[in-house]
C-alpha cells in the first residue's frame, strides 16, 4: 500500500540491513531526520511509520522549548518481534514503542530494560490503542460480514504471520475469542475453525504493513485482518475503493513503550527518552494518535474521535487470554496451537 506516502516519509532515509530472526516480527527499515544535536533511536513496528514521522516534528519543537537543545530522532520500523529482536542483538535503541507488551519483555529479560517498566507510564505504558477489523473491496462482493465468512470456500484471506508479526498475535487471538464464543469454550472445535480460516489464507507476510501492501497494492485476496488504523489509512489513500468490516468481536490492542534503560544510560539520554515517551500522553500528541486512526488513551479525547471509531466494540483483552506470556506459551511458541494447526 502506500508507496507514494512512504517515499515522501523516507527522503534522506537511512536503511536498516535487514535481519532476519525468530519471533514476532520482520526486518526493519530506519527513516532518519536531518538535524543537528543530541539523537534518540525509536524502534517502532511497522504502522507506526506516519504517526512517528508527525509526532517527531512535534516533539523537537516540545523538547526544544522545554529544554533549549536540539534533538534528532530516528525511526527503525519492521514486524514488531524481530524488532525487539534486534535491540537485544545490539540495535542500540533508546525507546522502544512495539506493537504488544511480550516483546518489550524479550528486552527486558535480555537484562536491557530495568523491571517494573510496565508501570512506568500511563495505562500499562500503552499510550494509544487499536483493535483489529477487516479491510474488504467496495461492495464487499463476498458479503464478509464476521469471522465465520472468513472460513467459507472461495474466500481470500490476508494475514501476517503470528510468528513473525506483533499485529497477527492480536489477529489470531481476536478470531479464537470470536470462536470460543461460539463454540462454548470447545478447544478442538476452536481449533478446527482457526485451521480452516488459515487455509484460506492466500498470502501469510511477515508483517502487518507488508500484509496490507498485498491487499492493497498488489490487489490480492478478498479481505485483509487488520490494525483499525492501517485499515483507515487505507481509506484515507484510496477512498472508493475499500471499506471496513468491524467483526462482532475483536481484541483491545495495547502497543507497548518503553524507555531501553541500558542503551539510553550509555548514550545520556535517559531524560530526553523518557520525555519522549512522556509527551505521548499530552494533548497534542493524543490528538495527533487519532488523527492517525489510534486510539488515544485519554478516554476524554478519545471520545472527540467517538465518529470515527466504533466505541460500542466488544473487545476482549489479552488477560482473558492469562497475559502475554501464557498466551505466547500456549499458541505461539515453538509447537504451539498455531504451530499445530498450520502445519495440518
Amino acid at each position: 500500500m502506500m508507496k507514494k506516502r512512504i517515499a515522501v516519509l523516507t527522503a534522506g532515509t537511512i536503511m536498516a540491513a535487514s535481519l532476519l530472526f525468530t519471533g514476532c516480527g520482520g526486518g526493519g527499515s530506519s527513516d532518519k531526520e536531518d538535524s543537528a544535536g543530541a539523537e534518540l533511536l525509536n524502534v517502532s513496528y511497522d504502522p507506526t511509520r506516519e504517526f512517528y514521522a508527525k509526532y517527531n516534528e512535534m516533539f523537537k519543537e516540545h523538547w526544544k522549548e522545554e529544554s533549549g537543545e536540539d534533538i534528532t530522532v530516528t525511526q527503525s520500523h519492521g514486524g514488531s518481534g524481530s524488532q525487539a529482536r534486534s535491540v537485544i542483538e545490539g540495535n542500540e535503541a533508546d525507546v522502544v514503542t512495539l506493537a504488544l507488551a511480550h516483546d518489550v519483555t524479550a528486552i527486558e529479560e535480555a537484562g536491557l530494560i530495568e523491571s517494573g517498566w510496565l508501570d512506568e507510564f500511563e495505562q500499562d505504558s500503552a499510550p494509544y490503542t487499536s483493535t483489529i477489523v477487516f479491510l474488504v473491496r467496495k461492495g464487499n462482493e463476498k458479503g464478509i460480514k464476521d469471522w465465520d465468512d472468513l472460513v467459507k470456500d472461495g474466500v481470500e484471506v490476508i494475514t501476517p504471520n503470528p510468528k513473525t508479526s506483533g499485529g497477527a498475535c492480536w489477529n489470531f487471538l481476536a478470531a479464537w475469542a470470536y470462536q470460543q464464543e461460539q463454540d462454548g469454550n470447545d478447544e478442538e472445535a476452536t481449533k478446527e475453525f482457526m485451521k480452516k480460516l488459515y487455509e484460506n489464507v492466500l498470502v501469510l507476510d511477515s508483517g502487518a504493513r507488508g500484509a496490507t501492501n498485498t491487499f492493497v497494492e498488489n490487489g490480492q485476496g478478498d479481505v485483509l485482518i487488520a490494525w483499525e488504523n492501517e485499515a483507515y489509512l487505507s481509506m484515507e489513500e484510496y477512498p472508493d475503493e475499500y471499506e471496513i468490516v468491524t467483526p462482532s468481536v475483536s481484541i483491545l490492542a495495547q502497543p507497548s513503550v518503553a524507555v531501553v534503560d541500558s542503551n539510553a544510560e550509555e548514550h545520556g539520554t535517559q531524560d530526553a527518552s523518557r520525555a519522549y515517551l512522556e509527551y505521548l500522553y499530552s494533548d497534542e500528541a493524543q490528538r495527533l494518535a487519532g488523527e492517525n486512526h489510534y486510539r488515544p488513551s485519554k478516554e476524554e479525547i478519545l471520545q472527540e474521535f467517538s465518529d470515527q471509531f466504533d466505541l460500542d466494540m466488544n473487545l476482549v483483552t489479552i488477560d482473558d487470554f492469562g497475559g502475554w506470556d501464557e498466551a505466547f506459551e500456549t499458541y505461539f511458541n515453538d509447537g504451539a496451537i498455531f504451530d499445530e494447526i498450520y502445519a495440518q
